[in-house]
């Protein structure tokens, strides 16, 4: 099996479809990122507070992302510090060195922090001082955030795999293979654990309800079908996180659709056509999802219909969308965050986070929007009506 990173498959299948160079000696032929235009801003994103977490290789800007409590953010760098931040001050509660390359986190959960390493080793810490509980050693690298419901922790292998470990001592409960393409999204995305059922999003475009106590199967669901002749044409992975709001569910996969499932049986009550490796947001009764092409998009939670689309952020390589208030915040590979009006996708605020560029998804937590940039800073942010 191979894997290639979501920005270079989006170039190939680009040049694919109109024949132009991506990285072509000719400048006239290369397909450029959007320039930004000027808006009238209605808001202005404020700093609250930033603080170094450590920087990480490229490979992990994305796998590594932040996760957080009601007041505390954790974090961690591919060099195996994960920290423990007060969300209203940035006030650094602890921090861990396991001395180690870490791909995949951070998860947060009854009472742990999780996070994986290339090695596929998962460990688990004390939310409250860091401690280390458990190390568990796993088939392959981890580039996703275990999750937990306090009886199991569940984390997703780069090889395609699904592990279920006991949250207390983490010995191996269950495990399945999702069989995994040849050709794939480096990426995987992290399941969704409740007391009632894991829902793990695969590589073959399915969606799988397992019973947590034990691996069975409860339901599954295809959310989309590959097409085409070439390996590159019939990817159809899963790597953005499945949501759950109420009883349904909301998924997209890569050259796919994006849907909404029941909790219950996995029976469709609505598909879109829609390719993204990102997860979905959701918030005043809609869906967001940042397109492959960097296009954002919402569509009605309830029906599916498209409600509205935004192209001015063409291939800036755009994080995931985080709902922020009344607004839909995504930042990009320039290190800008955007704000877009939720009801129709206009621009209501933006600022430079830094250089470095920003690829994990953001956090937003009360009035408190986190964001990890590329060089390692954590920094809050938030909203002053002008």
């Amino acid at each position: 099996m191979m894997r290639i990173p979501a920005w270079l498959q989006i170039a190939l299948a680009a040049t694919l479809i109109s024949g132009c160079s991506w990285f072509g000696d000719d400048d006239d032929n290369e397909i450029q990122p959007a320039e930004l235009e000027s808006f009238t801003e209605q808001v202005d994103l404020k700093r609250v507070w930033s603080k170094s977490v450590g920087s990480s290789d490229q490979k992990f800007w994305r796998s590594l992302r932040p996760s957080a409590s009601d007041e505390v953010v954790y974090a961690a760098n591919h060099q195996g510090k994960v920290s423990a931040l007060a969300i209203a001050d940035g006030r650094q509660l602890w921090r861990t060195d396991l001395e180690i390359g870490l791909s995949g986190g951070v998860g947060y959960g009854a009472g742990m922090v999780m996070v994986g390493s290339i090695e596929g080793e998962v460990y688990a810490l004390d939310a409250d001082d860091g401690r280390v509980m458990w190390s568990s050693q796993l088939s392959s690298e981890v580039l996703t955030s275990p999750q937990s419901n306090g009886e199991v922790v569940v984390v997703q292998t780069i090889d395609d795999k699904i592990y279920a470990l006991d949250a207390a001592t983490g010995e191996e409960r269950w495990q399945h293979d999702g069989d995994a393409p040849i050709l794939s999204v480096r990426g995987t995305s992290s399941a969704l654990v409740t007391d009632t059922m894991v829902l793990a999003g695969f590589d073959s475009g399915k969606l799988i309800a397992f019973n947590p106590e034990n691996g069975a199967l409860i339901w599954e669901a295809r959310l989309a079908l590959p097409k085409g002749r070439t390996e590159l044409e019939r990817m159809v992975d899963i790597d953005g996180d499945p949501l759950l709001v109420g009883d349904v569910i909301y998924a997209v996969s890569y050259q796919g659709r994006v849907g909404a499932i029941t909790r219950g049986t996995g029976r469709n009550l609505w598909f879109q056509d829609s390719s993204s490796h990102q997860s979905p947001a959701h918030g005043q009764e809609q869906i967001y999802v940042t397109e492959a092409d960097d296009t954002m998009r919402a569509f009605q939670a309830g029906s599916g219909r498209p409600v509205w689309a935004n192209e001015q952020l063409f291939l800036r390589r755009l994080t995931a969308p985080t709902v922020f208030g009344s607004t839909v915040a995504v930042a990009d590979a320039e290190g800008y965050l955007h704000l877009l009006d939720s009801v129709d996708g206009h621009f209501v605020g933006r600022t430079k986070v830094d250089g470095s560029g920003v690829a994990a998804t953001m956090l937003s937590r009360s009035d408190r929007l986190i964001v990890q940039a590329n060089d390692g800073s954590l920094t809050a942010y938030r909203i002053e009506a002008r």
